[in-house]
């Protein structure tokens, strides 16, 4: 996959960016240059190779790290909402942004 000239132009446009031609340019060779780098990732045959949890993972036996999944904090719900001009049933009250 390869973008062109007008790509740029109307990911630009979405993007709310004014690119002036020599940034446009500049843009769709780095984009580009990015997407050979991932079609190049994506012809390395990986049948049969086990995704690793972690990149050094490559070079050494690692375990991760992990803690206990466990509330360590208590629950201050209240205290924090005090403040709020608007609090329902636990939950911040706000203005409606979308019509």
């Amino acid at each position: 996959m390869s973008l062109t000239s007008q790509d740029i132009d109307r990911i630009a446009n979405l993007a709310r960016l004014e690119l002036k031609p020599e940034e446009g340019e500049r843009m769709l060779a780095q984009i580009n240059g990015f997407f050979g780098i991932v079609k190049a990732m994506q012809s390395v045959d990986t049948t049969g190779i086990e995704p690793m949890a972690h990149p050094v993972a490559a070079i050494q036996d690692i375990m991760l790290r992990l803690r206990p999944d466990v509330a360590s904090e208590p629950n201050q719900r209240e205290a924090n909402q005090r403040s709020a001009p608007a609090v329902e049933r636990g939950l911040f009250l706000v203005p409606k942004v979308i019509e």
